[in-house]
């Protein structure tokens, strides 16, 4: 089986497409002068877009694993996410409080997804 890898680095892929399911990255926000609510809809814009140019939709999330810096946070982040979620499609879903990678960055989601439509390369 193919392996579909989008947006490739040095250190690591935006998002892999394997029998099926889309596998994306850690997902964090660029403008970092946001708070919890600001930082949480860029991340969850970045994952709408990379499941459109995967062939996929926030309705065929399988799962999403999300980061906070400070659970203090959480329900800001989960109104945002209820807000984005797909109705009647709420994936599976954990939350813990992590030590991010830059101690500016909030939240970051990783999200597992099934493909509706295969991507052509």
């Amino acid at each position: 089986m193919d392996i579909t890898r989008l947006h490739v680095g040095k250190t690591l892929s935006e998002a892999a497409i394997h029998n099926g399911t889309i596998y994306l990255a850690g997902q964090v926000a660029e403008d970092l002068t946001q708070d919890i609510t600001g930082q949480t809809k860029e991340v969850l814009g970045h994952v709408d877009r990379l499941l459109a140019e995967a062939g996929s939709d926030k309705s065929r999330i399988l799962m999403c694993q999300i980061f906070l810096a400070d659970l203090a946070d959480f329900p800001a982040m989960n109104a945002a996410w209820n807000d984005w979620v797909a109705a009647g499609n709420a994936p599976p879903r954990a939350t813990v409080q992590a030590r991010l990678a830059k101690p500016e960055w909030l939240v970051e989601m990783v999200v597992t997804a099934a493909v509706a439509e295969p991507v052509s390369r």
